[in-house]
């Protein structure tokens, strides 16, 4: 229980308390500000701590940046001492890591210092410096174009996605596709100059061949420039050769083969229908058809052993894509992995990370982006990877908010972002197919209007 006079620091405080599951916990705040110097009193049973920090900030927007920040840092401290353990992040909690790098380096000072100041490891402030070089000279500063697919052919266990099992959703998607394409056609005045193109879920190659050719035809017929086209394929057990030759035919350079685990057991544990076997079987199909391929796993994923993990990670390398993307395990609202679990607690997960980071590095893959979620299995992340020149263009714009994501389907966010401005403005879909197919006039009419 908190007990603050600052109520807008509740949520920021909240976070850390969270991280450290401290949040059942009584403690009592007291925040000020004078002469420059930002206060934060905490008392905790019997205990007391005082912090002070200097900045004198130029506006409102950001004296309440500072006092957040400094807030969270007198917290992660406290509890730090109190629990006798670091966390890799230390008193960062946003998802976007690099972006505040970014955003240190256009105010001309070193991100190192201020992710020192927050107690982030040695190891992450290396990883974002890493991941800030890599990305440098390839974000596009165009437009992307994202597509909305809802349905896989079953939900797994650790998903917060809308998606449902498509046999239970399968009266929606005709309809569904109709307005899909609509909503393309809608917006062929906006997409001059997209420089990346993904369809995701979900699980695209779920869909029909005569439903994913209608989506592919929609897209060719608005976006006429070249560009980056990725479709997140998905399970193994949905490939054909045929969705394979027609994503081909179509202008799509990039898979998404998503195992997330290299382990039968563990497939079977969260819900999958495939083995591994399938999943080496749709491997090759794709690389025949000379897709840039990407392979996803999971760390932390049922009772995986850090053993079974590396043995993952290692079977990706063998595989030889050029994107490897390793999540970390994370309680999503809307899962059921989080309905049975209070709290996360994956034994080795640190090794976990610390394996594929290392081997991930000597096999000659670069960090590209990053990302965080809250309740993530030891406050870690989740990090793309790709070997030299192969990044993924989509991700960095996206999770940068580097440039305007306009983004079609149901639950999709469209982004526009007013760089001068330092600001970004969003539409929504809604979530509920039902809804957003009976809403689609409204959303076309609402998304022209934010690009207008």
């Amino acid at each position: 229980m908190l007990n603050t006079n600052s109520e807008y620091l509740r949520p920021e405080i909240m976070d850390v308390l969270r991280a450290f599951d401290m949040e059942e916990e009584e403690f009592t705040h007291y925040f000020s500000y004078s002469g420059g110097k930002f206060f934060n009193s905490i008392q905790y049973g019997v205990r007391f701590f005082d912090f002070e920090d200097k900045f004198d900030p130029a506006d409102d927007i950001e004296f309440k940046r500072y006092a957040k920040r400094f807030a969270k840092l007198a917290f992660y401290k406290v509890l730090s001492e109190i629990k006798g353990i670091n966390l890799p992040w230390g008193a960062l909690t946003g998802i976007r890591p690099t972006k505040l790098a970014y955003m240190e380096k256009a105010s001309g000072r070193d991100f190192k210092e201020l992710f020192e100041k927050l107690c982030v490891s040695k190891e992450n402030i290396a990883l974002v410096e890493k991941i800030l070089q890599v990305q440098n000279g390839v974000c596009s500063g165009g437009k992307s174009l994202y597509i909305s697919i809802p349905f896989c052919p079953t939900k797994c266990d650790y998903c917060s996605f809308i998606t449902a099992p498509v046999d239970k959703t399968k009266q929606y998607i005709e309809k569904y596709v109709d307005c899909l394409v609509r909503e393309i056609e809608s917006i062929e005045p906006l997409v001059k100059g997209v420089s990346s193109v993904y369809i995701g879920g979900g699980t695209p190659f779920v869909l029909e061949n005569e439903y994913l050719r209608r989506i592919y035809e929609a897209v060719a017929a608005v976006v006429k420039d070249d560009a980056e086209y990725t479709v997140e394929a998905g399970r193994p057990d949905v490939f054909t050769p045929e969705k394979l030759e027609l994503s081909k035919r179509y202008g799509v350079n990039r898979i998404c083969v998503n195992p997330q685990s290299f382990n039968d057991d563990t497939l079977k544990a969260i819900g999958r229908k495939h083995t591994c076997e399938q999943t080496l079987h749709a491997y090759a199909e794709a690389a025949a058809y000379g897709f840039d391929i990407n392979v996803d796993l999971i760390a932390g994923l049922a009772d995986e052993t850090y053993s079974d993990f590396q043995k993952s990670v290692e079977k990706a390398i063998s595989l030889d894509p050029t994107n490897i993307t390793v999540h970390t395990l994370s309680l999503k609202s809307g899962a059921k992995l989080k309905e049975n679990l209070k709290r996360l607690h994956v034994n080795g997960i640190e090794e976990m990370i610390s394996v594929s980071r290392r081997l991930l590095t000597t096999a000659g893959y670069e960090p590209y982006y990053l990302y965080r979620q809250k309740y993530q299995a030891g406050g870690y992340e989740n990090v793309g990877w790709c070997k030299h020149g192969k990044a993924c263009l989509y991700n960095i714009d996206v999770m940068e908010e580097f440039a305007d994501n306009i983004a079609v389907g149901a639950n999709a966010i469209s982004k526009r972002v007013f760089a001068k401005e330092e600001r970004i403005e969003r539409y929504a879909t809604p979530k509920d197919i039902p809804t957003y197919l009976s809403k689609i006039d409204s959303i076309i009419s609402k998304r022209i209007e934010l690009f207008k």
